[in-house]
C-alpha cells in the first residue's frame, strides 16, 4: 500500500505543477497585454495567397492574413488594370482567410500580375506565371489521381522487391553493402524532402509557422516511429525465431519510404490541380523510375529470411500506397502549409529509419564502418541523384 502511495505522489505533483503553469500562462495572456502601451504607427498588413483557381471569365484567390493587424482589400488590379471583384465586407482578421472573386476575361497561356490595394494604401502582389483552367475535382479526376499514385508508388516499389530472390544468393557481406546503399538512398530522400518542404513553407506566407512546420513534422514523425520501433522490439522476442527481426527492420524502412512517397503524391496532385499537366506527367515518369530503387531498400533486410508472400505484399503497400493518398490530398486541398508539414513527417521518418539501419553497417569485429559500407552509401546517393535528374525541379 505504501509503495502505491509513493508511486502516485510524483504524478499528482506533476499534474498540479502543470495546472499552475497553465493558469499562470492564461493569466499572462489575458491581463499582460493590457499593461503594455498602445502601439503607434501604421498597421502591419500582410496577405498571403494560398490558392488560385481559374475558371472562364474569373479568377478566384484564397487569401490569408498572416500579419498582426486586420486587413481590408479596397481595390484589385490585374496587369495594372482596375477590375471588379467580390469578397468579404468586413476586414480579414489575423490568421483569417477569405475568397476573392475577380471578374476578368483572362486568356489561356498568358502571365498575370495581380495587385491588391489595402485600405491603408499598401500594395500586395501575386503572380500567375501561366494561366490555365483549373481542373474541376470530380469522381473521374480523383480516379486519375488514385491511378497516378498507384503508378508512382505501388508498381515501382513492388517491381524493385522482385529482386529479393537474386539478393538471397549473396553473402552477408553483400547484404551489409546493400543496407549501406539503402542508407544512401534514404539520406538523399531525406534531403530532397527537406528541401521541398522548406521551399513550400517559404511560399505559404508563414501564417502557421512556415519552415517550423517542416521541423515540427520531422520531430513528431521521428518520436512516433521511435515509439513504434520500441513496441516492435518488445514483440521481437516472441517472433525472432520466425525471422521477426528482419521483418521489423523491413517494416520500418517501408514506413519511412511510404511517408516520403506521400510527399511525392502531394507534388503530383498539386501540379495537376493547378493545371500544370506537363509538369505532372513528368513528375509521374521521374518518380516511377526513382521509386524502383526503393523496393530494393525495403527487401534488403530480408535476404536471410523467407517471409510469407502476404507479408511482402503488405510491405509493398505500406511503402507505395501513401502516394495514392498524397495525390488525392494534393489535388483536393492544395495547401502549401499542409504539404510542408507532411513532407516534414516523411523526413523525420526517414531519419529514424537511418538510425535503425546504421548499427548493421558496422564491422562485426569493431565499431567502425569499412570501406565497402561507405562505398555503398556513396552508391546509394549517386543512384538517387542520377534518377532524381529525371524529375523536374
Amino acid at each position: 500500500m505504501t509503495t502505491t502511495v509513493h508511486t502516485r505522489r510524483p504524478w499528482i505533483l506533476g499534474l498540479i505543477s502543470v495546472a499552475l503553469l497553465a493558469i499562470a500562462l492564461a493569466g499572462l495572456a489575458l491581463l499582460g497585454g493590457r499593461t503594455l502601451p498602445e502601439r503607434t504607427g501604421p498597421p502591419v498588413e500582410e496577405i498571403a495567397v494560398e490558392h488560385t483557381t481559374l475558371t472562364p471569365g474569373a479568377i478566384e484567390l484564397t487569401v490569408r492574413n498572416t500579419g498582426p493587424d486586420a486587413v481590408s482589400i479596397a481595390q484589385i488590379f490585374v496587369n495594372d488594370a482596375y477590375i471588379d471583384f467580390t469578397g468579404p465586407t468586413d476586414p480579414i482578421g489575423r490568421l483569417g482567410s477569405a475568397r476573392l472573386r475577380l471578374d476578368y476575361p483572362w486568356q489561356d497561356g498568358q502571365p498575370y500580375k495581380i495587385s491588391m490595394l489595402t485600405s491603408t494604401g499598401l500594395v500586395i502582389e501575386h503572380d500567375v506565371p501561366l494561366a490555365v483552367t483549373t481542373p474541376e475535382p470530380n469522381a473521374s479526376f480523383f480516379g486519375l489521381m488514385a491511378l497516378l499514385g498507384t503508378y508512382v508508388g505501388i508498381v515501382p516499389v513492388v517491381l524493385g522487391m522482385l529482386f529479393l530472390p537474386v539478393m538471397r544468393v549473396a553473402g552477408s557481406r553483400v547484404v551489409r553493402v546493400l543496407l549501406a546503399v539503402t542508407v544512401g538512398l534514404l539520406a538523399f530522400l531525406a534531403w530532397e524532402g527537406a528541401s521541398e518542404g522548406f521551399e513550400l513553407a517559404g511560399r505559404s506566407g508563414g501564417a502557421f509557422g512556415g519552415t517550423a512546420l517542416v521541423v515540427l513534422g520531422a520531430g513528431l514523425a521521428f518520436l512516433g516511429l521511435t515509439a513504434v520501433d520500441q513496441w516492435l522490439r518488445n514483440r521481437r522476442r516472441t517472433a525472432e525465431a520466425a525471422g521477426g527481426a528482419g521483418v521489423r527492420l523491413a517494416l520500418m524502412i517501408a514506413i519511412g519510404i511510404g511517408l516520403h512517397n506521400l510527399g511525392e503524391g502531394l507534388a503530383i496532385g498539386s501540379a495537376y490541380a493547378v493545371g500544370e499537366l506537363a509538369l505532372g506527367a513528368f513528375l509521374v515518369i521521374g518518380f516511377t523510375i526513382q521509386n524502383t530503387t526503393e523496393g530494393l531498400a525495403v527487401v534488403s533486410p530480408l535476404t536471410e529470411r523467407r517471409p510469407p508472400l502476404l507479408t511482402l505484399l503488405g510491405l509493398g503497400l505500406i511503402a507505395g500506397a501513401p502516394a495514392i493518398v498524397g495525390a488525392v490530398v494534393g489535388a483536393t486541398v492544395n495547401n502549401a502549409e499542409l504539404s510542408a508539414l507532411l513532407l516534414g513527417v516523411g523526413v523525420g521518418a526517414i531519419i529514424q529509419v537511418i538510425v535503425q539501419i546504421a548499427p548493421s553497417l558496422r564491422e562485426s569485429a569493431g565499431r567502425s564502418f569499412d570501406a565497402m559500407a561507405l562505398g555503398g552509401i556513396a552508391v546509394g546517393l549517386l543512384v538517387m541523384y542520377s534518377t532524381g535528374l529525371l524529375v523536374a525541379a
